[in-house]
């Protein structure tokens, strides 16, 4: 059972010297849709809840866009709990270290879908080993729940419209996802 304490307070690994907090994830049990992201950036690490500063919002505008779907209605985590200095990706060793964490996650919470966002999440989560260019939009099931992998929408605030499209495209998949469950 996920120890809500112990995970606040986690020294796993050297995240736990540079962070200011664990970011653990917020939303229902029972979500329309569980989110994954690579790790918390300095807004997270500041303000303690996931995808608050300019990727959250991008990201949830195109939630509510595409899917109709509100922050509120998805539970929104990353693999790695922790900021990562300079924002840089998570080592193996700290995705690793930070899984059990996830895993207890996954265990709890019984979306209708999973969405993971970008490279580092996909592969933590669903195990790809190819590109985001060649896996995003494809359907995948995490203990049978469906999943689609897409673009982080930091890609998209750096990589412009066509990205963001992409992004709506893969979207469309989990709009049909939800729609068949």
């Amino acid at each position: 059972m996920l120890d809500l304490n112990e995970l606040a307070t986690c020294t796993r690994c050297q995240l736990s010297l540079t962070r200011q907090r664990v970011v653990i994830g917020s939303g229902p049990n029972t979500p329309e849709l569980m989110v994954i992201g690579e790790a918390p950036g300095r807004s997270e690490d500041e303000g303690g809840e996931p995808f608050i500063g300019r990727s959250g919002q991008l990201l949830f505008r195109l939630l509510h866009e595409e899917l109709g779907v509100t922050r509120r209605q998805c539970f929104v985590t990353n693999v790695v709990k922790c900021r990562p200095p300079g924002n840089r990706t998570p080592t193996f060793l700290e995705i690793k270290t930070c899984r059990p964490w996830l895993d207890e996650q996954l265990d709890l919470v019984t979306p209708r879908a999973i969405l993971t966002l970008g490279n580092t999440a996909s592969r933590a989560v669903f195990g790809f080993d190819s590109p985001m260019g060649a896996v995003h939009g494809r359907v995948v099931h995490l203990g049978g729940v469906p999943g689609v992998a897409t673009y982080h929408p930091a890609a998209a605030l750096r990589g412009g419209s066509s990205v963001v499209q992409v992004m709506r495209r893969d979207l469309a998949v989990v709009r049909q996802l939800l729609d068949a469950s």
